[in-house]
């Protein structure tokens, strides 16, 4: 995909229209130290430890692009609880000359309620398809980590722009290496992602751009540089030394 024709070139933070950077979100410092981000034409990483405000961005994204802060397409417009941010009003979203065919916002923590509001849809008359259908079937008949896999692999169809907040929490080891088949598969048909996520199996993506996030503000990291990585590697080669490190307080 050339630049002009990515659906999400730029993220930029207005500034000169944030009232108070002392106050949330403002005051978490990847926020207050933000200009502007560019984003991969395929797929971009945020991120960083808990708390460091990559989901705080990524939400702000998909709301200023028309989706649900609780996740699903843009025509989803359920509440369950009002908890996101006001960060998506200060936001510039710099798009390329095309517009994306589809679009979704996942969010881990959240996805139950979009499968509830969905089946709750089904339930009402109406003279199209049940939505579920779109989905493979019913969400709520299975776990978290097969609901997750039918939204990737039914629902998801190519040219689109897809939002991932933390996806990993509902996959194993194998399907996360499953999931990056996937992600192949829809940037191949056009489509562009941006992921918050902890995982070193879906960071491992080629050609990607990582932003890491932390109390400095937020920087293009390497792969083979981040915490994810680097920590995960040194547990995995020596990990009866390093646990014998945690438990006695010297790690």
């Amino acid at each position: 995909m050339a630049v002009m024709d990515q659906y999400l070139q730029e993220v930029r933070l207005r500034r000169e229209k944030v009232p108070d950077f002392r106050r949330y979100p403002f005051s978490i410092p990847a926020v207050r130290n933000l200009d502007s981000l560019q984003m991969n034409p395929k797929v971009t990483f945020f991120v960083g430890d808990n708390g460091t405000g990559k989901s705080t961005l990524l939400e702000a994204i998909a709301v200023n692009f028309g989706f649900n802060p609780e996740g699903g397409s843009r025509n989803f417009n359920f509440s369950t609880y009002a908890s996101h941010s006001c960060l998506s009003e200060y936001l510039l979203l710099v798009k390329g000359v095309r517009r994306p065919k589809d679009g979704y916002f996942f969010r881990a923590e959240s996805f139950y309620n979009v499968a509830t509001n969905i089946e709750q849809l089904d339930a009402e008359p109406g003279i199209g398809g049940p939505i579920s259908a779109g989905y493979g079937g019913n969400l709520h008949e299975r776990s978290h980590g097969e609901s997750f896999f039918a939204l990737l692999n039914n629902r998801l169809g190519g040219n689109g722009l897809y939002l991932f907040d933390e996806p990993e929490a509902a996959l194993s080891p194998l399907r996360q290496m499953a999931m990056l088949r996937r992600l192949k598969e829809l940037t191949d048909c056009g489509s562009q992602c941006v992921i918050a996520t902890h995982s070193p199996i879906l960071m491992a993506f080629p050609e990607s751009t990582i932003y890491c996030f932390s109390q400095d503000g937020i920087c293009l990291q390497k792969y083979e540089e981040t915490d994810q990585f680097c920590v995960t590697r040194d547990f995995l080669n020596r990990y009866p030394q390093m646990l014998e490190q945690l438990f006695n307080g010297s790690l």
